[in-house]
């Protein structure tokens, strides 16, 4: 079988699966399961396959024209690089992972089959996108998953919370996919092709006539789709999911198709000096402002929401350096231990048996109840916080390593302010992202809070998986750093000297002071005894400042907590802290410039729908209304009626004839 006949069944065998799956869920509720998996399992050992044969040589290139234009031909083609065959292995080896761990976390859902073939169409359309050589074919993938995510993300569409979300996901990745089109079409006309490799050929011969419109277009889509400032606000509230369906946006689709795109097409992008820099700064707010409000949240999912969007805004920094190899080395990496940290969350929530327990202040030493969680969890922290020699240090200061050449002038692929920019946020954000993982871990793990009922170990195949990708999260990056240049652009990964010392340096600081603050609050509260929340409410967010209870309680160590009051991140942010555990307000901001004007508008036209245009319609009818009922009022039926009309107009008229008579005389 040729590579290209195995290429086209990796997405194929998914696709199949979950057709297959919505079929037959309500008829043979038996076949659900083998179908969720093993269509998966078997693209997973094809993607490797097609990997190997790929080899990181050359290109792996098949096209057939797909539908006549007139113009711009669309073909159905692939196109097989080393960043493709590699993306393609880790989003078959997430996805059957997630089908796994969901036969375990969602066993008693009686919506169970519709998910797992959504989750399977889900993969199809990722690695459609991965394959694809044309940029119309990608765009189907592109949108497929969106409609996924849709449904997915308001799976439990009986809250209002998964209804909301589901629905805030849709339109915010609509909004930024409407320009983002538009791109779309402006690229094929000025380079003549949607082909990916033309469009390159074009854009290295200098066939690009508007590269900074085009470029900027593009980057609002990526941004939506990748949750990039300023279009990232859907993503946290999209916890509102099944967990294993975050694992699936966070680690290895949606939100890693923006960053792919632009890894596909950088030298697209960096025809723009403009362009470029552009996506330095929304890389590098989108990775500060991240880690702050990550370090802000109590709820568990929200806090690793926040820390994917920092992190892809790791790699949105790489791309905006010239530096496609370290992005995608990211984007392996961390695919690997973000999956792990969403699934490790997944058991804590599933150990207190609902997912409204997910708050870290109501977490009361969940070590001895989830041991496999607590041990592979700290895995995927270390990983995250890029502490050596876990997979996260390679990559991250591979990101950083590609900044500091940019910013020292020692390359020309992008400007030298986006270098200082991307290097100064990504050590800033090294640093909180050591301090909310440490937060993180104790808050989880040697918590105060709330003792939740026991609900006894966890299903044998979520613990499963969760050791399963902390091999990957623990030696990816030590194993691979040396050998995925030749599977990109032959550029070295390997860590440098400077910003190894200072990324790790700077993670250390923030994880030895974050356990700082948490030994001071922790001793400060163990005056507060734990009790009933519900006599005093306003302690249920943890450590509350005495000001703020004045009016309630006389002093602080009176009140009684039944949440954790030894959350270090308000001591550490102070009075940034109630700002940035709501997002900076990005939504109250969005809610005034953009919904309410939006509502106004709309309530307007109503007004003017029903109160002008209905009026004269409602008018037009009235007049023969009213005439239809005159005449039908003399139509009684009655002889005498008719009969003393008669004689009344005979009266009328010999007056009237009289009076004429007598004028004309």
């Amino acid at each position: 079988m040729t590579t290209t006949t195995l290429a086209a069944l990796v997405p194929l065998l998914p696709f199949l699966g979950a057709a297959a799956g919505l079929l037959l869920g309500r008829t043979a509720p038996g076949f659900v399961r083998p179908l969720a998996i093993l269509p998966t399992l078997v693209s997973f050992l094809l993607a490797v396959l097609v990997a190997a044969r790929q080899g990181g040589g050359r290109p792996i290139d098949a096209a057939t024209e797909l539908a006549p234009t007139g113009s711009v031909p669309v073909d159905l083609a692939l196109h097989i690089d080393g960043f493709a065959a590699l993306v393609a292995v880790l989003v078959t080896v997430v996805a059957t992972c997630v089908q796994l761990y969901s036969t375990g976390y969602l066993r008693d859902d009686p919506r169970y089959p519709s998910y797992a073939a959504l989750v399977s169409l889900f993969t199809a359309a990722m690695l459609l996108v991965v394959y694809a050589g044309d940029l119309m074919v990608l765009l189907v993938g592109w949108e497929v998953m969106g409609i996924c995510s849709y449904f997915l993300v308001g799976h439990y569409w009986q809250t209002p919370e998964a209804r909301s979300a589901s629905l805030k996901a849709f339109l915010v990745t609509k909004l930024g996919d409407v320009p983002f089109l538009i791109g779309l079409f402006a690229l094929a006309v000025d380079t003549g092709s949607f082909r990916i490799t033309r469009i390159l050929g074009a854009v290295a011969g200098g066939g690009l006539d508007h590269p900074t419109v085009i470029a900027l277009l593009l980057l609002a889509g990526v941004a939506g789709k990748s949750a990039q400032f300023p279009l990232h606000t859907w993503l946290p509230d999209a916890m509102a999911g099944p967990t294993p369906v975050s694992a699936l946006i966070h680690a290895a689709t949606m939100v890693a198709a923006g960053v792919y795109f632009v890894a596909r097409l950088l030298p697209v992008f960096q025809a723009s000096s403009a362009a470029m820099v552009v996506l330095a700064v929304m890389a590098a707010v989108t990775m500060a402002g991240s880690a702050v409000a990550a370090l802000a949240q109590d709820d568990i999912k929200r806090v690793l929401a926040y820390s994917t969007i920092g992190q892809l805004g790791y790699m949105t920094g790489a791309l905006a350096v010239g530096d496609r190899g370290a992005a995608v080395f990211h984007l392996l990496s961390h695919g690997a231990f973000k999956a792990l940290l969403f699934l490790a969350a997944g058991v804590v929530i599933h150990a207190a048996g609902t997912n409204s327990l997910a708050a870290m202040s109501r977490m009361n030493h969940l070590r001895d109840r989830v041991p496999d969680a607590y041990w592979t969890m700290t895995v995927a922290l270390l990983a995250l916080a890029a502490i050596p020699p876990f997979s996260g240090f390679f990559s991250k200061e591979s990101v950083l390593g590609a900044a500091e050449h940019v910013a020292t002038g020692h390359t020309e692929h992008a400007p030298g302010a986006a270098g200082w920019l991307v290097l100064v946020a990504g050590l800033l954000t090294a640093l909180l992202t050591a301090a909310y993982a440490m937060r993180l871990w104790l808050l989880a793990f040697r918590g105060r809070g709330i003792e939740a009922p026991d609900h006894g170990r966890q299903p044998a195949v979520m613990n499963a998986v969760l050791w399963v990708l902390a091999v990957p999260s623990l030696a990816f990056g030590a194993f691979t750093f040396r050998l995925l240049p030749g599977w990109f652009d032959g550029r070295s990964l390997s860590p440098t000297l400077t910003t190894s010392v200072l990324g790790t340096g700077v993670a250390l600081v923030g994880g030895i002071v974050t356990y700082a603050a948490w030994r001071h609050t922790t001793a400060l509260a163990a005056r507060v005894p734990l009790g009933a929340v519900a006599a005093h409410p306003e302690a249920d967010a943890g450590l509350v400042e005495a000001e703020a209870i004045a009016s309630h309680e006389p002093a602080y160590g009176d009140i009684a907590y039944a949440s954790d009051p030894s959350d270090p991140g308000r001591l550490l942010l102070g009075p940034l802290h109630r700002h940035a555990a709501a997002g900076f307000h990005l939504d109250a901001l969005y809610e005034t410039l953009f919904v309410r004007p939006v509502l106004a508008g709309a309530s307007l036209v109503r007004f003017l729908d029903r109160e002008v245009v209905e009026t004269y319609v409602r008018g037009a009818g009235a007049l023969p209304r009213w005439i239809g009922a005159a005449v039908r009022r003399a139509q009684t039926g009655n002889v005498q009626t008719y009969v003393s009309a008669l004689l009344a107009g005979t009266v009328v008229l010999t007056v009237a004839v009289v009076v004429l008579v007598a004028t004309g005389a």
